[in-house]
């Protein structure tokens, strides 16, 4: 057990198989949220939630043949995102994202997509006083609500669940030439809506 209380992953296993709320209740806290952004980058906000759901249902059924060949974490991925490509198939929502596009600030990202030099309009005398200001904050939700989904969905998996690219790409059928392209595009959104609140606030 975990100095927070909480059971290691062979503890949490061992606890789902043998059927225990607490052990359930564990699991949910922890990989709920992975797993909506997962299903959402997939089918969409309208089908995500039963998508989960349905997810659920089989992993209560599915965890006694769990064998730890993979960490739990991505089992569950994989089960979210098996359901939400047969959701996919059944509601007939193709969407392709093999595009040709070419990002004329490409030079300024690396493999990973992140910045390889800093934008010139860009203040970086005091972060302290920019991560603070809950303009900034308002103004980088606001742009993380207005990215079209999939660059929503593709930041989110690198940036904050920590997916790495050859897990996207199985996740969403996509190269991972388009995970880079989709993470370019909102990374440069973050950074234009960041600048112009830089530009406004001098």
């Amino acid at each position: 057990m975990s100095s927070k209380g909480e059971l290691t992953e062979a503890e949490l296993v061992a606890a789902l198989k043998q059927g225990k709320r607490e052990a359930f209740q564990q699991l949910v806290g922890a990989y709920h949220n992975t797993m909506l952004v997962v299903a959402r980058a997939i089918i969409g906000e309208a089908f995500a939630d039963e998508v989960v759901q349905d997810a659920w249902e089989t992993i209560i059924s599915a965890i006694h043949g769990f064998e730890g060949r993979s960490s739990l974490r991505s089992w569950l991925i994989t089960i979210v995102s098996n359901r939400a490509k047969t959701r996919l198939k059944r509601e007939k929502r193709f969407e392709s994202l093999d595009e040709d596009w070419q990002d004329p600030d490409e030079r300024n990202f690396n493999d990973r997509g992140w910045l390889t030099r800093d934008p010139a309009d860009w203040n970086l005398d005091t972060p302290e006083a920019i991560l603070a200001s809950e303009q900034l904050r308002d103004v980088i939700l606001h742009c993380l609500e207005q990215l079209p989904e999939k660059q929503r969905a593709v930041l989110t998996l690198v940036d904050i669940e920590g997916l790495d690219f050859e897990q996207i790409c199985h996740i969403l059928d996509i190269s991972s030439s388009n995970v880079r392209v989709l993470l370019h595009r909102a990374r440069l959104s973050l950074r234009h809506a960041i600048s112009g609140y830089q530009q406004s606030a001098n």
